[in-house]
């Protein structure tokens, strides 16, 4: 403790700073007796005053282009931290000396030219109402946060006050005692200097004999004066001096880290960048360095925040040498030189230059915060030919993802939210009421069940269950009257009038025009679509992959969209039904890609190109707070992280609830939400086969399977020579030798299937 009226309290670097708490009352004789203590402690400067000690820490090295904040106008090395700031925590993440003392933009630098408005968009008309309530209910919370523990407020203030009370006297006792005179003696004594000696011990006695008499004159001075003034001062300038005088001697007498006033609302902690911690993390990372011109990293444009206050961000530019794939490859190095979670940072490449990139460094990891539940709640109609609000991105800006024209990849591991997002999709399509709604769901579970109230058709699984009796039967028929429906709106647009369709193709108006019901936008939803490229029947997997295929290709310009799903998106089946199924999947324009197993699988949902502009979904982070964020990847040239909106079970019944009700209003309700049933074309391939084949004693199939397809497109136009083998061999008909034109094939006989014919009507099958 020294004895000049101060107490003492270390700042951010090191150095011992000297706080008063009042006023000085050391005469003239103080100064001897306090000036040796001085000295030892802190140093003192020509002049006698006090010069606070501060360690020699030399500072990073750095370019001389590199301080982006600006050098100290003092010329000092070390920035000052005694100014306080009202936020929720003590103490600050960085040293001081760390920290620029220039200063830095809080905003993103106006382009050259660029006007900021006048006013700010905050105040302006449209905005004023929100922000005048937005204020009013921060002002009345915190109100309300605080009357309700100002009775504990009242009592920790009586507490600090009587310890401030006990500090403040025990300060003046040990001011008046001078509290270090053995150590001003033990040196003249150890001197061996007994004038000295002698010369101190009066020093000092007259010192505390000057310090007494003002301690006395204080005494008295309270003393009278309170009873005086409690009987001329008027009782309310009263209360408030001793209200005033109690808050002082509460807040003298606070322990350290302790508050009288709580906290309302907790200010989030972050690191504080400036251009030192990033040259230090790009030159540990190994991108630059220091000693070397040619090798120094710069900097692009000034530190700033970004427009949003979520973090800090510049654009840098790399050595020549470097480029985007070093910096890509060295991002976690570069997040542990900046001494921040490798979520936290995030890169983003410059068209100007391949060793130019912005560094965006959030205040925390914004992949954790949830962006909240979907807008669709409010249970109002949709226009599938708007984007959808999808969700929002690592800086927080809303996402949006246009359907028309495309088909979207969902690929995930289990319970990472790839259904909650398909599922999103989907719901979106459900309330536009002129859209014809297909969901197919491959693993049958209750995800999917309260779209029966919406949907024109729905199928459950692969095999009969209590939701679905046939579901792959039920799975080609819808696939079949898909492909009609393509081909029904394809005849009609090539009939239609130049002035109702201009360029011969769908447009909003007539997808929503009463008078043509073929031409509405149709969705259809494949949920675990791999499911149904394994089913048992090889012959099955290969219809179905080749239906897929085709209406993937000719779907889209028809107004069809597709939205599939998987957790398996590769080593799926083989040959054609291998490869059908690859053309299928990497045919999707639009892939959302969450958390994948490895970077294998990211590559099969997002596509190779992906892996190499710096993308793997197998790298996104784990945790329950993560699910639902992915890699969106094709709706545009930026491949944004996105944190897609929440709408759970009960959220999606009541949004398709909704979703009816408008259906209905418009009278746009149709299949089984209608109350149809699946009217199941059945096919009698036996009859079909012996039509085809009426005149000849065979036919090889190859060629029986190309008449049939000519024949009856709506059912054999997808069929293979294969496929219709194994059909025919299950229905008893022997796959034999058949010569034709010279040539001996596998086919079928004519007997062979008026065979199996009879005896199907023998056995009442």
């Amino acid at each position: 403790m020294n004895t000049n009226g101060e107490h003492g309290t270390n700042d951010d670097s090191g150095g011992f700073v000297n706080t008063p708490h009042s006023d000085s009352t050391n005469g003239p004789e103080d100064q001897a007796a306090n000036g040796a203590h001085n000295s030892d402690v802190n140093g003192s400067d020509a002049t006698g005053n006090v010069v606070p000690f501060r360690p020699n820490i030399p500072r990073q090295g750095r370019n001389k282009g590199a301080d982006v904040n600006g050098p100290d106008p003092s010329g000092s090395d070390s920035g000052d931290t005694s100014a306080t700031s009202a936020v929720s925590y003590e103490v600050e993440l960085d040293d001081s000396q760390e920290t620029s003392t220039g200063p830095v933009p809080v905003d993103v630098p106006a382009s050259s030219g660029e006007r900021r408005p006048i006013i700010p968009p905050s105040l302006q008309p449209q905005n004023l109402g929100t922000t005048v309530k937005r204020t009013a209910g921060r002002w009345a919370y915190n109100a309300g946060f605080h009357a309700v523990r100002s009775p504990w407020y009242g009592l920790k203030m009586v507490a600090f006050s009587v310890r401030g009370l006990v500090r403040l006297i025990k300060l003046q006792l040990t001011w008046w005692w001078v509290h270090h005179h053995f150590q001003l003696l033990q040196n003249a004594a150890n001197a061996n200097d007994a004038k000295e000696w002698a010369k101190t011990l009066i020093l000092i006695k007259s010192t505390r004999l000057w310090r007494g008499i003002v301690l006395t004159a204080e005494l008295v001075a309270v003393a009278v004066g309170i009873p005086v003034a409690w009987h001329t001062v008027p009782h309310p300038y009263l209360w408030t001096a001793a209200g005033v005088a109690a808050f002082g001697l509460a807040h003298y007498g606070r322990p350290i880290g302790h508050n009288i006033l709580g906290t309302a609302v907790v200010a989030p902690r972050f690191r504080k960048l400036n251009s030192d911690i990033v040259l230090r993390a790009y030159y540990a990372a190994g991108l630059g360095r220091a000693d070397r011109p040619d090798q120094e990293v710069r900097f692009g444009t000034s530190m700033s925040r970004d427009a949003r206050n979520t973090g800090s961000q510049v654009v840098i530019d790399l050595p020549y040498g470097k480029g985007w794939s070093d910096v890509l490859a060295a991002k976690e190095k570069i997040a542990s030189g900046l001494d921040v979670h490798v979520n936290q940072v995030f890169l983003t490449p410059d068209k100007t230059s391949s060793r130019r990139h912005l560094l965006f460094v959030a205040d925390r990891d914004p992949l954790a915060v949830s962006v909240g539940r979907t807008d669709m709640l409010d249970c109002k109609p949709r226009n599938i030919w708007h984007p959808i609000r999808f969700g929002k991105d690592e800086r927080g800006r809303l996402v949006t993802l246009a359907l028309m024209w495309v088909s979207v990849l969902v690929g995930a591991q289990p319970r990472k939210g790839k259904t909650f997002a398909a599922r999103l999709l989907a719901l979106y399509a459900a309330l536009d009421p002129w859209v014809l709604l297909v969901i197919v769901d491959g693993k049958n579970s209750p995800d999917w069940s309260k779209f029966r109230l919406v949907a024109h058709r729905i199928v459950f699984g692969t095999h009969p269950n209590p939701n679905d009796d046939d579901p792959i039967g039920h799975l080609l028929n819808v696939l079949d009257e898909i492909l009609a429906h393509i081909d029904r709106v394809n005849e009609q647009l090539a009939k239609l009038p130049v002035t109702l369709c201009p360029e011969g193709k769908l447009t909003e108006q007539l997808a929503r025009d009463p008078r043509f019901p073929d031409l509405r936008v149709m969705v259809l939803v494949m949920e675990e679509f791999q499911v149904y490229f394994e089913t048992e029947d090889q012959a099955v997997n290969k219809e179905i992959a080749a239906k897929l295929s085709r209406i993937q290709a000719v779907g889209p310009s028809a107004g069809v969209i597709i939205l599939s799903s998987s957790q398996k998106p590769s080593g799926v089946g083989a040959g054609d039904v291998g490869r059908l199924f690859n053309r299928y999947r990497d045919n999707h324009a639009v892939r959302f890609a969450l958390r994948c197993g490895n970077r294998l699988v990211s590559e099969a949902v997002l596509g190779g190109d992906a892996y190499a502009e710096g993308f793997d979904a197998s790298s996104l982070p784990v945790g329950d707070e993560y699910r639902g964020v992915g890699y969106l990847y094709g709706m545009s040239d930026h491949t944004p992280t996105v944190r897609t909106f929440l709408a759970d079970h009960g959220d999606a019944e009541k949004i398709l609830k909704a979703a009816r009700a408008h259906r209905e209003r418009h009278n746009t309700l149709t299949g089984m939400a209608a109350g149809e049933d699946i009217a199941r074309q059945v096919r009698d391939v036996l009859a079909d086969v012996a039509d085809a084949m009426a005149g000849e004693t065979g036919l090889q199939w190859p060629t029986l399977a190309a008449r049939l397809a000519e024949r009856m497109p709506e059912h054999y136009a997808d069929v293979t020579a294969d496929a219709l083998s194994a059909q025919l061999r299950a229905l008893g008909v022997p796959s034999v030798d058949v010569k034709r034109d010279g040539q001996v094939l596998k086919g079928a006989k004519t007997v062979a299937v008026t065979a199996a014919i009879n005896r199907r009507r023998i056995n009442g099958e």
